[in-house]
């Protein structure tokens, strides 16, 4: 057991970091340094607190009726959750033992660290899938693609429900066939409910001069709603459904 860990902060959250109205724990650390990223206060355990378990089921007991009446739950997010496996897997117990909907949200890059318990102990899964051109990818993460395809198949494997999400960026994530070939992939994966194409935002732009960096994409526009129903449609395209 690991009831100990170091997060950012903890928030609710309605719609956007799965169903209902969720408890998201953000924890601290992350492997990636992505150029869209809009929790860059989470990227180093140094700079958040330690917390115990414990400590977050209390937090949790005080909202637990709300989140249940609200068809919600908790979700551990970041971050990178995996980067404090036995941390998260531990919450993510806890919360399933009472009933809790529980929801993991990683970018996959550190899907070796998972257990099966862990994710027997997830009842979904969303997985930031945010390119399919390998160096595409190496270029907005700093990361590699190929650790989040092959955790994408694992979760397959053991039929663990998966939300995939997929931020748009205009001229950046944009490309019609790396779209076409990530669909491809998503088709042949029969645990994806959905693909989340999000619409790439500056609002974290105030974080960055907040912290004394520079917003890597502080110039580029969000996308329009043209591209966002192409994006969306190349998904549907493939049988895949997206919203």
């Amino acid at each position: 057991m690991n009831g100990s860990g170091v997060i950012e902060s903890w928030d609710l959250s309605i719609g956007v970091d799965g169903p209902g109205t969720r408890f998201v724990v953000f924890t601290c650390g992350c492997p990636l340094r992505c150029l869209y990223c809009h929790n860059p206060e989470t990227w180093r355990m140094r700079d958040g607190r330690p917390v115990t378990v414990d400590d977050l089921m209390t937090e949790i007991d005080r909202y637990r009726r709300f989140i249940t009446v609200a068809g919600g739950g908790v979700t551990v997010s970041g971050g990178e959750p995996l980067l404090q496996p036995g941390f998260t897997a531990e919450l993510l117990r806890r919360c399933h033992e009472i009933g809790l909907h529980t929801a993991l949200d990683t970018s996959g890059f550190l899907g070796e660290r998972a257990t099966d318990a862990m994710l027997a102990d997830t009842d979904l899964v969303l997985l930031d899938i945010k390119a399919f051109d390998v160096a595409r990818y190496r270029r907005l993460t700093g990361g590699a693609l190929q650790p989040t395809l092959r955790f994408a198949r694992r979760l397959r494997d053991l039929g663990r429900p998966t939300w995939v999400r997929f931020v748009l960026v205009p001229g950046l994530t944009d490309d019609p066939d790396d779209i076409d070939a990530m669909a491809a992939f998503v088709a042949g994966l029969d645990n994806v409910e959905v693909v989340d194409v999000l619409p790439f935002h500056r609002m974290a732009a105030a974080k960055y001069e907040r912290l004394g960096m520079r917003f890597p994409l502080a110039g580029v526009e969000p996308p329009d709603q043209a591209l966002l129903d192409r994006v969306r449609g190349q998904f549907r395209a493939h049988g895949v459904q997206s919203r």
